[in-house]
């Protein structure tokens, strides 16, 4: 049975509520600690170097790390791997296999890329990923199909993360394609188009990011 693991990242927030179950481990980032009083959403875990919060927040934290000091996971400044990637591995290690990342676009375009690289670090280890605002989400696949409701509205993009995807299809869509080769460096596979049938978008070999901008708030993750 999958286990889902609820990030709150200090990119933009888009949404004004998220639904957790009881069994579902959530996750602050370093400033989503803030977002997470906005939210009403009480995390299990705070997590970050926490350069990104404010005096209020700074102060909640040191509270709670005298109080329950399992619940905080404080960073070094300088490291290698960025906030976010330290807290999908702890979720990851807590044995999580779905993640849904909030706050983790917008703001820094380069946040943002390294997230998209995360939702490849987490498909490389058996777990789904998704990158969710108040618009679309974004997610990644590799060397497999994904299938979408009829009822799945707006747009979707691909782009090839590796040099090559190799036998791209995307069916049911206002522009199919049938075994196309997408490249790192052409953008073939920008905004296609939902329309009212059942979709499915697969590749055979290759990396790709998808990316889904709704026309309205309907929900996106693929079934």
């Amino acid at each position: 049975m999958s286990k889902k693991c609820i990030v709150i990242g200090a990119g933009e927030l888009t949404v004004g509520k998220i639904e957790r179950a009881k069994e579902d481990l959530v996750i602050a980032v370093d400033g989503g600690l803030e977002y997470c009083g906005l939210l009403g959403l009480e995390p299990d875990l705070i997590l970050g170097d926490f350069d990104s919060v404010g005096e209020q927040a700074a102060e909640a934290v040191e509270r709670l790390e005298r109080q329950t000091p399992e619940r905080i996971i404080r960073l070094p400044r300088e490291k290698d791997e960025t906030d976010t990637l330290a807290a999908l591995k702890e979720g990851l290690a807590r044995g999580c296999d779905e993640f849904y990342i909030y706050g983790g676009t917008g703001g820094r375009l380069e946040h943002t890329l390294a997230n998209i690289q995360c939702l490849l670090y987490l498909k490389k280890r058996g777990a789904s990923g998704y990158l969710m605002d108040g618009n679309g989400m974004i997610f990644v696949i590799v060397n497999e199909a994904v299938h979408f409701q009829k009822e799945q509205e707006g747009y979707l993009s691909l782009f090839s993360l590796s040099e090559q995807s190799k036998g791209v299809t995307e069916e049911g869509m206002k522009y199919p394609l049938h075994g196309a080769v997408l490249t790192n460096d052409f953008p073939l596979g920008v905004s296609n188009e939902f329309t009212g049938q059942e979709a499915v978008v697969s590749v055979e070999e290759g990396q790709l990011v998808c990316v889904i901008q709704r026309f309205s708030g309907q929900e996106t993750a693929p079934e």
